[in-house]
């Protein structure tokens, strides 16, 4: 009981935290309710396809498989696969979390699971195609090339940043 209430005492002291801010000001409660309950539908409707889609990953992917691809030796190789599972995914950001796990628990590095997050939240591709159309090719390509090399170095960053023992604790904690 203890456990589960640590796990989850960030949302549900941003829930009191909620209820108390509709307590004091009356007069949004109904604004807030109505956003509340549809950020809530939103999130009910991306959900659960994203962990048929994992459960299936899990299941189908052997972790030898998956170490292979996008593991430690997986070099340019499995950072490419990473940016692209990343670039042609759909879905909202809070899609992926649950999507890296599955990769960390499977076996991929952490370096690529930072470049699948980096890629998911800047170079999807109807955003690409988007920018092409509204804002000109130059400062499309000139975005993505940024936001390339940024992913690349975050990545690197985080990857040197944990210690592989924190990366063996990781893995293992993730149900």
């Amino acid at each position: 009981m203890k456990k589960g209430l640590r796990r989850y005492a960030a949302a549900i002291l941003m829930g009191m935290v909620f209820l108390a801010l509709i307590i004091i000001f009356p007069d949004y409660r109904e604004k807030a309710g109505k956003s509340l309950l549809g950020q809530l539908g939103t999130v009910a409707l991306v959900l659960p396809p994203i962990f048929i889609l994992l459960g299936l990953l899990d299941v189908w992917v052997p972790r030898e498989k998956m170490i292979r691809i996008l593991g430690e030796g997986s070099s340019v190789k499995g950072a490419l696969v990473a940016f692209l599972l990343g670039s042609f995914a759909a879905g909202p950001l809070y899609g992926a979390f649950p999507f890296a796990a599955v990769l960390l628990k499977k076996g991929a590095s952490v370096f690529n699971v930072m470049i699948f997050l980096g890629a998911w939240s800047t170079t999807k591709l109807p955003m690409l195609l988007f920018e092409i159309s509204a804002l000109g090719l130059r400062f499309a390509l000139s975005r993505l090339a940024i936001d390339i090399v940024a992913i690349v170095f975050i990545a690197l960053l985080v990857k040197r940043s944990f210690h592989e023992d924190d990366i063996r604790r990781l893995q293992t904690q993730i149900p």
